[in-house]
C-alpha cells in the first residue's frame, strides 16, 4: 500500500505540474498577443507611455518618483528602493493604448508605495528572505530527493521544501499587489478623459491588464504545484 500511495502521490503532483505549465504557456502567449495587439492601436490623446506615467504620478501628488527607460521587452517595473518607474522602450516611447495601460499600472505601484499599501509593504519586507530562500531551493531540492532515496535522510529535502514554501507564499502575496495596481491604474484612466478619450480605449486597457494579471496567477499556481510535487516525496516516503 505504501508503494501504491507513493506512486499515486508522485504522479498526481507531476500531472498537476504539466497541466499548470500548459496553462501558463497559453496565458503567457495570450498576454503577449494582447500587448502586441494594443501596442498597434494609437492612443487618441497622442500621449507616450512616459507622459502618461508622469501625469498619473503628478495627479496623485507624487513628485519624488522618476520615470526612466530600461532595456528589454516587457521589463516594466516599479522599484521602491530608488523610487523609479522603469518602462521598457516599447512602453516608454510608444503612444498606444497598450503602453498607456502598462505605464499606468506601474505607476499604480508607486501610488501604493506613497500610500503605504499594506500588501506592498509586506511583500517588500519579504524580499531579502525570499532571495535567500530562492538560492536555497536551487540546490537543496534535487540533492534532497537523492539523499532521501539513497541515504534515507529527509532533512535536506525538508529544508528545500520549507524554502520553497516561502517562495510560494511570496508568489501569492504578489497577487493582491498586482491586482490593486491595475485597479488604481484603470480608475485613474477612467477619470482622465485627456488620457483615454473613449470607452473603447478603456476597455482595451482593462483587457490588457487583466491578461497581465493572469500571468501572475499562473506563476503562483506553478509555484504551488512545484511545492506539492517535492512535498509529495517528503511526506509519502516510507518510514
Amino acid at each position: 500500500m505504501n508503494h501504491i500511495a507513493m506512486f499515486i502521490g508522485y504522479n498526481s503532483a507531476w500531472f498537476l505540474m504539466i497541466v499548470i505549465a500548459l496553462v501558463s504557456f497559453i496565458v503567457q502567449w495570450r498576454f503577449k498577443s494582447k500587448f502586441n495587439q494594443y501596442a498597434e492601436i494609437p492612443l487618441l490623446s497622442g500621449l507616450s507611455g512616459k507622459e502618461v506615467a508622469e501625469r498619473m504620478l503628478r495627479d496623485n501628488g507624487i513628485y519624488d518618483v522618476q520615470v526612466t527607460s530600461v532595456e528589454g521587452q516587457l521589463t516594466d517595473h516599479y522599484n521602491p528602493a530608488d523610487k523609479t518607474v522603469n518602462l521598457s522602450p516599447d512602453v516608454y516611447n510608444s503612444r498606444s493604448v497598450g503602453s498607456a495601460a502598462v505605464a499606468a499600472h506601474e505607476c499604480g505601484h508607486a501610488v501604493q508605495h506613497a500610500k503605504a499599501y499594506a500588501w506592498l509593504s509586506f511583500r517588500s519586507a519579504m524580499v531579502p528572505v525570499i532571495n535567500v530562500a530562492s538560492t536555497i531551493t536551487q540546490f537543496t531540492l534535487f540533492i534532497g530527493v537523492l539523499l532521501l532515496f539513497f541515504a534515507h535522510s529527509p532533512w535536506v529535502l525538508a529544508i528545500g521544501v520549507a524554502a520553497l514554501a516561502l517562495v510560494t507564499t511570496f508568489s501569492f502575496i504578489t497577487l493582491p499587489v498586482e491586482f490593486d495596481a491595475s485597479n488604481r491604474a484603470l480608475a485613474w484612466l477612467n477619470n482622465n478623459y485627456n488620457v483615454m478619450q473613449t470607452r473603447e480605449e478603456h476597455e482595451q486597457a482593462k483587457d490588457a491588464l487583466w491578461w497581465a494579471a493572469m500571468t501572475y496567477v499562473v506563476a503562483a499556481l506553478s509555484a504551488l504545484a512545484t511545492l506539492v510535487y517535492y512535498a509529495s516525496f517528503l511526506f509519502n516516503r516510507r518510514d
